[in-house]
């Protein structure tokens, strides 16, 4: 195994461990704002942020690795709109458009302080691609990238930072 894959999993298990950590301490110090300010709850059903990142975290578990393929839509390969779509489909039953512009277009706009789990996060990658994430708390976020297949990362990496766009609740 390489150095960098090496280094990779160790990350990729690192904050997976970091992610379970803290849907425990869920439990003892509950999140800000467990339902969508002047919308729905996250879950069809009224459930919480915290199991809303429960749900997240199972998708992560099921789809992690799966590699990145534009148009892609299943477990041979998949792209950043085609996990939003289906995790929201699967997980908390709301239909959403097929592709990142539309993604992005079809909720409300918030700041990064206003973001709870299920959140979507969208970047500017090029001047003519963007990208999607679905916001996991403390930073993180789930995605299919295109270096590494669907995996966890950090909104605070200079590369996603600098490639920031926006965050949006779904409607």
């Amino acid at each position: 195994m390489r150095h960098s894959s090496r280094i990779h999993c160790l990350l990729t298990y690192c904050v997976l461990v970091y992610c379970l950590l803290t849907l425990n301490a869920c439990t003892t110090t509950p999140m800000r704002n467990t339902a969508w300010p002047g919308g729905p709850t996250l879950l069809s059903d009224g459930s919480s942020a915290a199991q809303a990142q429960q749900a997240l975290l199972k998708q992560y578990q099921a789809w992690r690795g799966v590699p990145y393929a534009l148009g892609g839509q299943s477990k041979q390969g998949i792209d950043c709109s085609a996990l939003v779509q289906i995790t929201y489909a699967q997980h908390f039953g709301i239909q959403l458009p097929r592709n990142t512009e539309q993604q992005a277009a079809r909720g409300i706009d918030i700041g990064p302080n206003q973001a709870i789990p299920g959140d979507l996060v969208f970047f500017r990658t090029s001047p003519s691609r963007n990208h999607v994430g679905l916001y996991l708390g403390d930073r993180w976020f789930l995605h299919a990238a295109s270096s590494q297949g669907v995996a966890v990362s950090k909104l605070d990496d200079p590369y996603w930072r600098r490639a920031f766009w926006k965050m949006t609740r779904p409607q």
